[in-house]
């Protein structure tokens, strides 16, 4: 189904960028593309591909990140021109092992490098044809706010919990910053729409760089296979809501398939902001976690990133890294190695490790000259005042050890803050005693899983260290618990590292415990990393992003809504809109109709501040019920007290109430029970937990009816009040067992009802009153608008089965909105269910305008 529904969100325009399927075609020129990007509103962006299934068997994955897998490097030949290779570092690049060779893989992000215009054509053909890569040139300045602005000034501290409390920590919130990130995320958008072939690829999204890019894409391809992997921490609700775009950030990664993250933290914190924020709740079913977002499942993915074993493997057998191991052990022999490795920026935690290690060495004056701390500090990613302050502390920090602890031959602190060779880095894996991670928030941090490998070593590297390769190997982690591959080394020393103390017994703990203990924490370790490596992680992530999508061919799509708040409604394929044509052609030709109404959110508004209905409601009511083929049923939760006196002038009209506990077929008649219950003496029972529960959870009430108890939690705290619904739930059933009621959640409520009770009774009872009257229907139509009418829709539709109905009855069960829902049809709301009840009423008037002229006729004749 095309979508239409686009905006422009800065009112600016671009020009367009074709869209090519891969079947028999060469990859297109990259466009290069300057400027402040707005939306496209045309049919080709709007195209959501062929239904046809693809020729193509093989599968394509489209891997897109803020930077692209290349190194770029000038030609020194005096020519100009460029140079690109792998990045072998890449994790974009290490992820394609775990992907299977029947998968290609088409990378889109940007260069490191600046390419000048009159070079981009040339530079994005080689990268194409070479690398199957397409760049995305940013011009500079949108560049930087993109990057250095919204990205690192904005998202990146609050994802790892730093609020903006002062213009220095972070800056204000800078609406041009947003739109640069959001022109950028359009340019990726346009990038991707270049290669894909939206019925076969799978398009792959890394990080917070591209977060509003699932809209972009999914306004283009209503069915686009799309997973997002988030690989930063995703912060509290109470950090997160602080963000002026939070909703639409949120809007805009449930436009995938499946979302990612590295700890159930981190995708416990997001479900929180979704219930929180837009009011979803998600549902947990045979290990698989899922938000229902309009019609759509969207998948939870919980899983950390691991290393590339084979790169490691293949460092750690390199003559230089032999070389330099040889010469740290001659540097540090006699010495117990610590060793951190760190960026220099404020999250990282360095000068809280270094004063966790000048504690050590005052408490334990045995330590001095036997313990080394060796800092490798990387050049920060970002930039700015927060990092300069970290530098001039951590250097001076280190000064001020050295000074109090050092001597001739001994430096307590190494500091190395210029970048290192990744054998480099490997070399002193091999030789550190124990790793050091005092980050206060990190995403996931790798380091701790490449030195249980380099601990692990080769028989080369055990022959330089003069060890026996048959000895068991050894190492020990020292890790913040704020940091994403905690939970999965389980035989790391976790530590607060603000607690500068607990930091330093656990660095002395690490030093003190037997060989023994060391060797079984590093084979349980070396396991757990080894077998969840980096492909198995990209591995896992397809399978469960194919299980995502598996039911994308089957469903119909409607895309609704403007600028980012852009969602694609996902429905049954039969599932139409009513036409008002269609039911009054079928109202004219038949005899005996059923009509069964729900009241809140169909025939009135269920936010409306008058809840009782209106003089056009009742107008349309009357009008049907005075046709005498007809029967009318209004079923509403309401109280009968309250029924009765808004439709006190509908004489003719049918009441339920309590959800079908009470019935009144017409004005004249007495309210009946549809179930018989002896008595409610299990209110007795419940009401008192029901208070326990109100007394304790603010913002939650207690709804008495007659037939039932209703806790309702609207106005509660969402998580706490879920929470307790449950908790209730469970202790309702527990002292009800024996009692005959049932006990039942719905949206914000747990109620306690006689069993047999909902609104499907009611439909059962009228289709069996009218046929024991001789009245067969042959005409149905059933209208509600949330879960409790679903019973209605369920009962009429199966009656079209079985002797209740004419065996040519038209059923028409419809609800309201563009929802997941038995019925068959659907009306956008309610005014267009009392246009369509008009509808109806003004075809019984006319019919009986022409039965009353036809007796009129009839008299005239016979005089």
């Amino acid at each position: 189904m095309v979508s239409r529904s686009y905006s422009n969100l800065f009112d600016l325009t671009s020009g367009n960028s074709p869209t090519f399927g891969r079947s028999g075609k060469r990859f297109p020129r990259v466009a290069t593309v300057t400027g402040v990007l707005s939306e496209l509103d045309d049919d080709n962006t709007n195209s959501v591909g062929s239904d046809a299934p693809s020729s193509v068997s093989q599968e394509r994955m489209i891997i897109v990140g803020n930077q692209l897998p290349i190194r770029a490097h000038r030609r020194s030949d005096g020519n100009g021109g460029w140079n690109f290779s792998w990045d072998e570092d890449s994790l974009l690049l290490q992820l394609k092992d775990g992907l299977g060779e029947d998968v290609e893989v088409v990378y889109v992000g940007c260069l490191r490098e600046e390419i000048d215009p009159s070079e981009q054509d040339d530079v994005a053909q080689s990268l194409l044809e070479t690398f199957k890569c397409v760049p995305a040139f940013i011009p500079p300045e949108l560049f930087s706010k993109f990057y250095h602005g919204f990205c690192k000034q904005h998202l990146w501290p609050l994802f790892h919990y730093m609020l903006p409390l002062s213009p220095d920590l972070g800056g204000r919130f800078d609406r041009s910053l947003w739109q640069a990130y959001v022109s950028v995320n359009k340019i990726f958008a346009d990038k991707v729409m270049e290669v894909i072939s939206p019925d076969d690829d799978f398009v792959w999204v890394h990080d917070y760089h591209l977060m509003v890019l699932p809209t972009f894409l999914r306004k283009r391809f209503n069915r686009v296979k799309l997973g997002f992997f988030l690989h930063s921490p995703f912060p509290s609700s109470e950090i997160y809501r602080t963000l002026p775009v939070r909703d639409e950030l949120l809007r805009a990664l449930l436009n995938s398939d499946l979302i990612g993250f590295h700890t159930f933290d981190y995708a416990r914190h997001f479900l929180s902001c979704c219930s929180r924020m837009l009011g979803l709740s998600y549902q947990s079913k045979r290990g698989y976690i899922g938000l229902e977002y309009y019609g759509r499942m969207v998948s939870i993915k919980i899983l950390p990133v691991g290393i590339h074993m084979g790169q490691l493997q293949l460092v750690l057998d390199l003559p230089e890294t032999e070389t330099r191991v040889a010469e740290l052990r001659d540097q540090f022999r006699g010495q117990t190695v610590l060793l951190g490795v760190d960026d220099m920026d404020i999250f990282k935690g360095i000068s809280l490790k270094l004063l966790a290690f000048e504690n050590l060495l005052k408490q334990h004056p045995d330590k001095r000259g036997k313990v080394v701390l060796i800092q490798i500090a990387n050049p920060a990613r970002g930039r700015g005042r927060d990092v300069q302050e970290v530098q001039f502390e951590t250097y001076a920090t280190v000064e001020r050890i050295n000074q109090a602890f050092g001597r001739a031959g001994y430096e307590p602190v190494i500091l190395i803050a210029t970048p290192l060779q990744f054998y480099e880095r490997i070399a002193y894996y091999v030789i550190a005693e124990c790793c050091l991670v005092t980050a206060v928030r990190d995403g996931m941090n790798l380091i701790p899983y490449e030195y249980v490998i380099g601990r692990h070593g080769t028989d080369k590297l055990d022959d330089t260290l003069g060890l026996n390769p048959s000895t068991p190997k050894k190492s020990m982690l020292v890790v913040s618990e704020f940091i994403g591959c905690s939970p999965s080394l389980s035989g790391a020393i976790r530590v607060n590292p603000w607690n500068i103390d607990a930091v330093a017994e656990a660095m002395d703990s690490a030093l003190v415990i037997p060989e023994a203990e060391k060797e079984l924490r590093h084979e349980k370790h070396y396991r757990y990393v080894s077998t969840h490596d980096v492909a198995y992680w990209a591995r896992s992530f397809l399978q469960d992003l194919e299980r995502a999508c598996r039911d994308h061919v089957r469903r119909r799509c409607w895309g609704i809504g403007f600028g980012l708040g852009f969602r694609v409604i996902a429905l049954d394929p039969n599932f139409r809109k009513l036409s008002v044509e269609h039911i009054v052609s079928a109202y004219k030709r038949t005899k005996n109709r059923a009509i069964l109404l729900d009241y809140d959110g169909t025939m009135m508004l269920q936010r409306s501040i008058s809840t009782g209905p209106n003089a056009e409601a009742i107008g349309t009511l009357n009008n049907l019920c005075r046709d005498p083929k007809n029967v009318v049923f209004l079923v509403s939760g309401k109280d009968k007290k309250t029924l009765t006196e808004w439709f006190s002038s509908c004489e003719k009209l049918g009441l339920a109430a309590e959800h079908g506990y009470f019935l009144r077929p017409n004005h004249d008649a007495e309210w009946e029970t549809c179930v018989a219950v002896p008595d409610f003496y299990w209110k007795q029972i419940a009401e008192p937990v029901m208070k326990l529960y109100t007394e304790t959870t603010d913002g939650s009430t207690i709804e008495t009816k007659e037939s039932a108890l209703v806790w309702n939690y609207q106005y509660a705290d969402p998580d706490f009040g879920s929470c307790q619904a449950k908790e209730l739930l469970d202790h309702l059933e527990s002292v009800l067992a024996n009692e005959p009621v049932s006990v039942k959640s719905g949206q914000h409520i747990v109620e306690v009802k006689p069993q047999g009770v909902n609104k499907g009774i009611v439909a059962e009872h009228l289709l069996q009153t009218m046929r024991q009257k001789g009245m067969l229907p042959d005409f149905v139509l059933c209208i509600g608008d949330d879960r409790s009418d679903e019973d209605m829709f369920e009962v009429i539709i199966s009656a079209m089965a079985g002797p209740s109905l004419s065996p040519v009855a038209e059923v028409f069960a419809c609800t309201v909105g563009q929802k997941p829902s038995k019925a068959k049809y659907y009306l956008d709301d309610t005014t267009e269910i009392l246009r369509m009840l008009q509808g109806l009423g003004a075809a019984s008037e006319q019919s009986g305008r022409n039965v009353s002229q036809a007796s009129q006729r009839a008299l005239v004749d016979r005089e």
